[in-house]
């Protein structure tokens, strides 16, 4: 048995049919937010060992490219298992997928925190990453499904505020903790938290049955090594490049390798009974360009704390706690760009959000492409951040609204799983580039520091001009059924 067809796209002039709106789940908002604050546990884990780097590489003896791993071990799982997570929540049902991956990330967390070595630590964040991969896509197929109509914009502008909000407050949070209690802190705060939700969420979310009935039918475990071990070849051969040079045989046989793999998963999807992605969705237009937005933008904003974490602790001498609270104000900007993208996007539509969030964070970030690198944390770093991470709110929310735009409820979780992929394997590529432009064999140098963030200002620069290409015109569609555009 192969995947469900993808529906075709309505005719531009045509009105889509209506359907009449299941019955509202009575503790939906109360399961949003329970679901949102598991999801912010993942976001935050993205960013929250950033300012924590310079004390895990002197008490694990952690080198540059050890340090990178540590970001970008998480993500790689996170995102490369995502579709395999999003396949599972439609055949189990997304609750039992959910509580799952929540048990995993915690057990996880735990052992993040109270490890001894590197090999411990790179090892539990493996675990954490898969864990996350099961819990996001099954979340965002819940919040999918319990909220219609107008109510289910409100929701994803939660879900997408969280989404950019938590990485800024990932940073602000390490600091405090590392500064505080410890290192080992930024991921034992996980376990009472994960705890809790496991406790609580059982008694709120809806025990929903299966969408995908399960006879005849398996998980495309091949498919889900392959797109890891693509994206784990790909990452690797970026990181390679900061020690090696890009034209080196180490560098050049995982990136070469990467793409051979990614034929191999195209390739054994087509053929596949059971497929982890059905390729038809990447045709259509909505997906492609939502995905194209979350990818560009996760890049650009985990990298800017990457790099704005080092920067302020190896140039200007900054201690933990002072670096994570001069990221308050990213965060404060993140979720009002959040907040405003999820109000324009219903009136303005996705195409001038996307390509007006993109703009004001290209310009966010040129001032630091062109002032000298040890100019004042206050009068340069701080509100060029701010700025791009308010223009990159409002496009997360866009993303997500586009890239949900023309998918059925019973396709909910396997579009959530696509969706955060590349949100997770943008975060990876993002922070491999740039600590390989920005670092050198341990620290960063102020030179590769200003490399970096014009790398940053350019991209943003070009996805602003591809997304009037991109994405379709019209606004999301508010009248019952899925999240569509019309």
């Amino acid at each position: 048995m192969t995947s469900p067809p993808a529906p075709s796209a309505p005719h531009p002039h045509s009105h889509p049919p209506t359907h009449p709106l299941p019955p509202a789940h009575p503790r939906r908002w109360t399961a949003l937010a329970l679901v949102c604050a598991a999801q912010f546990m993942l976001v935050l884990d993205v960013t929250v060992v950033n300012v924590a780097l310079p004390a895990l590489a002197s008490d694990l003896d952690l080198d540059r490219t050890a340090l990178t791993w540590v970001v970008t071990a998480y993500t790689l799982c996170f995102g490369g298992l995502m579709l395999l997570g999003g396949r599972l929540a439609d055949a189990l049902g997304a609750r039992r997928v959910l509580l799952t991956g929540l048990a995993l990330f915690t057990a996880a967390s735990l052992a993040c925190g109270l490890a001894p070595n590197a090999t411990v630590l790179l090892g539990g964040r493996v675990a954490q990453g898969s864990g996350a991969a099961l819990l996001s896509p099954a979340a965002l197929a819940l919040v999918t499904t319990l909220f219609h109509g107008r109510e289910r914009p409100k929701a994803l502008g939660a879900w997408a505020a969280v989404g950019g909000t938590g990485s800024a407050v990932g940073v602000l949070l390490g600091g405090a903790l590392t500064a505080g209690p410890g290192w080992p802190w930024v991921f034992l705060v996980n376990v009472p938290v994960g705890v809790a939700l496991l406790l609580v969420l059982p008694k709120v979310v809806p025990l929903a049955p299966p969408t995908e009935t399960r006879t005849g039918r398996g998980l495309d475990v091949p498919g889900a090594v392959l797109v890891t071990a693509a994206t784990g070849g790909l990452v690797y051969g970026l990181v390679r490049a900061g020690d090696s040079g890009w034209t080196s045989t180490a560098t050049l046989l995982p990136l070469l390798g990467s793409v051979a793999l990614y034929g191999a998963f195209a390739a054994v999807e087509r053929r596949s009974r059971t497929p982890l992605m059905d390729l038809r969705m990447l045709t259509r237009r909505p997906v492609v360009a939502g995905s194209f937005l979350m990818l560009v933008a996760t890049a650009l904003l985990i990298s800017f704390f990457f790099l704005g974490s080092m920067r302020l602790q190896h140039v200007h001498g900054l201690d933990a706690l002072r670096t994570g609270l001069l990221f308050l104000p990213v965060a404060l900007a993140t979720a009002v760009g959040a907040h405003l993208g999820s109000r324009l996007v219903t009136v303005a539509g996705p195409r001038a959000c996307a390509t007006g969030g993109m703009a004001v964070a290209a310009l966010g970030c040129l001032p630091l492409a062109l002032l000298a690198p040890d100019s004042g944390p206050w009068t340069t770093l701080l509100p060029a951040l701010a700025t791009a991470a308010l223009g990159l709110g409002a496009v997360f929310v866009t993303a997500t609204t586009t890239a949900l735009g023309l998918i059925t409820p019973h396709e909910a979780g396997l579009a959530s799983g696509i969706v955060n992929t590349f949100h997770e394997l943008g975060g990876s590529i993002g922070v491999a580039v740039v600590s390989t432009v920005a670092l050198g064999a341990t620290a960063p140098a102020p030179a590769g520091l200003t490399t970096a963030f014009t790398l940053c200002a350019l991209a943003a620069a070009a996805a602003a001009l591809a997304s009037p290409l991109l994405i379709p015109r019209g606004r999301p569609r508010l009248a019952g059924g899925p999240h569509g555009m019309h």
